[in-house]
């Protein structure tokens, strides 16, 4: 530990902090922050409720002052932290929140920091209670080791952090707005092609060019059993991918049992907004939850009919054949009804290549985000760790 640094725990470098019981004023109004009310993406409070003291709940017990930081301790991994700002000095915040008020000598921003690291964060997960609704309490976050800079390499720590940190937030907002033009622009062309009606196009209903095969096998057969199995859950939304795949054998024989090859599409019945539509690579099983259909080789392509079920077009019509509560799935009566209007078949293929190159150039953009947001958490942690074990000497 670098010279000066002491090592205490939290509730010593911390002063204690008022209730209050905003009930007996009813006509008062004040700004209430719930367990809700902070995002863990931007650690902030988003939105406030504004009440009056006759309707506030009964978790509407502690008052906070500006520069406070508030942790809550109701799934605490969920990481819901954030400063209270000027605005919302004197307002109240719920007793799912512990509040961090700190002692003179104490920057709070190097608290709200502390609060990011992965050995706090892994103490809160160690020490949390409850299997439904895990918390941790006031004491475990008190009892929390902290070592404390001197108030001078408090501020420097602090004035790098949040530089180092406005720099990731900014590269992040870069990559995702990237990524948000390019499935914009895929959606955009999507949407044209199937809202068109060119010279020789026919329209005609989904049922009379494609059909349901629905060919059902003991997946205990030998030649089934080291097939691969798609679900629902196996199909990720938006992507035409296929994830987390195992065979019959590995599942357990209890889902897939109707047989698929790559001549068809996987389209998933359940939540038609969520858009779970693929090509497979190879033959298969697929589950009850899944439509395995051919293209009729004479009316439509495999990749056209691909791109039809992935557009907004054809999404909006599944929304309206399947609302209902619970789970909402597209029967086939509905499915089929769906009238499309096609080109000719050199015509689809042409379209269908053009739409691949942009799914494609999307998917790499996807890639690289995912990858980058790996990047930039990772050195989020790096910095946090150096900054509190007295290592942190320059900014990103």
């Amino acid at each position: 530990m670098k010279k000066g640094w002491k090592t205490t725990v939290l509730g010593d470098v911390l002063v204690k902090t008022e209730t209050t019981n905003p009930t007996r004023s009813p006509q008062t109004e004040f700004d209430y922050i719930d367990v809700s009310s902070i995002s863990n993406e931007t650690l902030a409070i988003q939105e406030t409720q504004r009440l009056k003291g006759r309707v506030a709940p009964s978790r509407a017990r502690r008052l906070v002052k500006a520069n406070d930081v508030l942790f809550a301790t109701i799934r605490p991994t969920l990481r819901r932290i954030a400063v209270v700002p000027e605005g919302l000095d004197n307002q109240v915040c719920s007793t799912g929140y512990f509040v961090l008020r700190a002692k003179p000598g104490i920057d709070h921003r190097f608290l709200f920091y502390f609060l990011q690291t992965e050995d706090f964060m892994t103490a809160m997960e160690t020490q949390q209670k409850g299997a439904s609704y895990p918390a941790v309490t006031d004491g475990d976050v008190r009892s929390q080791p902290i070592a404390v800079a001197p108030l001078p390499e408090q501020k420097r720590i602090v004035g790098l952090l949040d530089e180092a940190f406005a720099g990731i937030a900014t590269a992040k907002a870069n990559a995702e707005k990237n990524l948000q033009n390019a499935r914009a622009l895929f959606e955009s062309h999507l949407q044209s092609v199937f809202t068109r009606r060119g010279p020789g196009w026919v329209e005609k209903k989904l049922g009379q060019v494609c059909a349901i095969t629905s060919t059902l096998v003991d997946p205990r057969r030998k030649e089934f059993l080291d097939m691969t199995h798609v679900g629902a859950g196996n199909i990720e939304s938006k992507t035409g991918l296929l994830i987390d795949l195992k065979t019959a054998r590995e599942e357990g024989l209890i889902s897939g049992k109707f047989l698929f090859d790559e001549s068809m599409v996987l389209y998933s019945k359940i939540r038609p907004y969520l858009k779970k539509v693929v090509r497979p690579a190879s033959p298969g099983l697929c589950s009850a939850d899944v439509y395995p259909l051919a293209p009729y080789s004479n009316e439509i392509t495999r990749d056209y009919l691909f791109h039809l079920l992935m557009s907004k077009t054809f999404t909006d019509y599944a929304i309206l054949g399947s609302a209902r509560s619970g789970m909402p799935k597209v029967n086939r009566e509905h499915l089929f009804e769906f009238k499309v209007s096609l080109p000719d078949l050199k015509a689809q293929k042409q379209i269908a290549a053009i739409l691949d190159s942009l799914h494609e150039e999307t998917q790499r953009l996807a890639i690289l985000y995912d990858r980058k947001l790996a990047a930039l958490q990772a050195l989020k942690k790096s910095l946090l760790h150096q900054a509190f074990t007295g290592q942190l000497t320059a900014t990103i």
